[in-house]
């Protein structure tokens, strides 16, 4: 259970090797004791993301998991909650891709898609299960600015991030009065290894600044909250512009 101060026993990480996902398991292993579970395709990456919370102080155990085989789904949260209830669980896999190449490229289009959004939702609906039979539990659904008004400069992502990010809001109010909360985080450009080489919008910041939002925003039991705040403003003010304005602005 999450103590007084908003502290977890337990996090399930789904998407094991996420830069954003590892740093907010990492702030909470630096405040008491915590069981790790780590869902992700076995790798190198992996390996070194287990043994970089391990000598943080926290317990650490990983599921092999394929966000493209949802009919595993179901098994591979079974395994995850094997050795008992799950306080926080974080939704942070995805794919960035090349933008121009998604909406001319059938298969990288409908990976984007499965990857993105459809295996989002199913683990969003086995994981719900679960949690409503363990009567607790916060869930954290890594989104993007980028899903709420989707740009042709990135809309093929930014679409599937739109799906995503209205289904876990849902699933947030579905789960209302269950003692379960969804917070849907939705940050701008984020550091990371997805991002490298590309040129940094603004706003830019780094996993561990995310991070920092991610574990206010579960102890505050918040439903939405963006990376850093002022996206709030920027894209509350962008939903407004009319499309025959919004096609002409460099974004």
């Amino acid at each position: 259970m999450i103590d007084a101060v908003g502290n977890p026993q337990s996090l399930l990480l789904l998407g094991g090797t996420s830069e954003i996902g590892l740093a907010v398991a990492l702030k909470y292993a630096a405040r008491r004791p915590l069981r790790v579970v780590l869902a992700a395709r076995p790798s190198e990456r992996l390996d070194a993301a287990a043994e970089r919370l391990r000598a943080a102080g926290a317990t650490v155990s990983t599921v092999e998991f394929d966000a493209k085989d949802t009919d595993s789904h179901p098994s591979v949260l079974d395994k995850a909650f094997a050795d008992g209830d799950l306080d926080v669980t974080v939704v942070a896999f995805g794919l960035l891709g090349d933008a121009e190449q998604a909406w001319q490229d059938h298969a990288r289009a409908v990976e984007l898609a499965r990857v993105n959004y459809t295996a989002a939702v199913s683990v969003g609906v086995a994981l719900a299960e679960r949690l409503r039979r363990q009567g607790h539990g916060r869930v954290v659904a890594l989104s993007s600015v980028a899903g709420e008004r989707v740009r042709r400069s990135n809309f093929v992502y930014g679409s599937t991030k739109a799906g995503m990010d209205g289904f876990y809001l849902g699933l947030g109010e579905a789960l209302r009065g269950e003692g379960i909360t969804v917070t849907v985080v939705r940050p701008g450009f984020v550091h990371t290894k997805m991002t490298e080489g590309m040129k940094a919008a603004p706003l830019a910041i780094n996993a561990d600044q995310v991070a920092d939002v991610v574990v206010d925003a579960v102890h505050k039991r918040k439903e939405l909250v963006w990376a850093p705040a002022a996206w709030r403003v920027v894209m509350s003010v962008l939903r407004h512009v009319p499309r025959v304005i919004f096609r002409r602005l460099p974004i």
